[in-house]
């Protein structure tokens, strides 16, 4: 039996994570918290497959992007996975939304090929880097300077838009909304300029003594000067101003140079994630 998760249903939800936690081949985006309390403060709109009383199964959603996301389908067993998708986009469908995603990690080849097989397709992995910010000092090049602050919408969009193909979600942001996001004290932008013209930028969100660059990117004209590894130091050096021991990175698959220059700067991979979706109706 399938059905929205109850408080009662907590304990072995537990359970269910903590087995999920074991094992980076059966991770997936789910529920953070790992106490009963956290978990009744956390979830929305949840669902569990019940087996003789006990959780067996679960899944969620919530609204992301331009659609909705899953946390799971995360189960003990790999035969119980295809309901709780089945059940999920049902849900999915009631509430209008369009696109639906997934976020298996990279190992997880059993939910890989189940989401495969319901229609969802593999938009790319993402791969997360940490290392410490030390280490990371390098001399800006000839003519280049790195600021902090948001230099206005406009500069922004352009420079969001060109330094990285598949970047779209900022672009869907009114000028309001930028603005009142770069005045988070938690969140800093870093803008190089060459020769006085705006090339790339790094956006540091900090948290909890940890500093994570959640975009870093330079326009295809300006690369291969060593733009990139400076908004990196700008970034640890940010990080270390502000207290934080530990600097967070990530890149696509597709995104080469980026992935060269974590490894060859001394970042360890922590995780690698799927993004899979699924189109559940026509766009106008």
């Amino acid at each position: 039996m399938i059905r929205p998760v109850a408080r009662k249903d907590l304990p072995g939800l537990l359970r269910l994570l903590r087995h999920m936690d074991q094992s980076p081949e059966r991770g997936v985006l789910a529920p953070e918290a790992r106490d009963l309390e956290g978990l009744a403060e956390e979830l929305e709109d949840g669902l569990v497959l019940l087996k003789e009383g006990e959780v067996a199964g679960y899944v969620g959603l919530y609204p992301f992007w331009d659609g909705a996301a899953l946390e799971g389908p995360l189960a003990y067993r790999e035969e119980d996975l295809p309901p709780l998708l089945e059940a999920a986009e049902k849900r999915a469908r009631e509430v209008e939304v369009e696109r639906l995603y997934a976020f298996p990690r990279e190992e997880n080849r059993v939910l890989r090929r189940v989401l495969e097989e319901a229609g969802f397709g593999l938009l790319h992995v993402t791969y997360f880097f940490v290392k410490r910010p030390e280490g990371l000092d390098y001399p800006a090049p000839e003519g280049v300077r790195v600021e902090e602050g948001f230099p206005g919408a406009g500069v922004y969009r352009e420079l969001y838009r060109e330094s990285e193909e598949s970047w779209a979600l900022r672009l869907r942001w009114t000028d309001e909304e930028l603005e009142e996001h770069f005045q988070d004290p938690a969140v800093h932008l870093l803008v190089a300029y060459l020769k006085g013209v705006p090339v790339g930028l790094a956006e540091v969100e900090l948290e909890g003594g940890e500093a994570s660059v959640a975009y870093i990117g330079v326009v295809p004209e300006a690369r291969g000067k060593g733009i990139g590894r400076t908004l990196l130091s700008e970034a640890a050096k940010l990080a270390r101003r502000k207290g934080a021991d530990l600097l967070r990175v990530r890149a696509h698959d597709h995104e080469k140079g980026a992935l060269d220059l974590y490894r060859g700067l001394g970042f360890s991979l922590e995780e690698a994630v799927a993004t899979y979706a699924k189109e559940l109706k026509a766009r106008r």
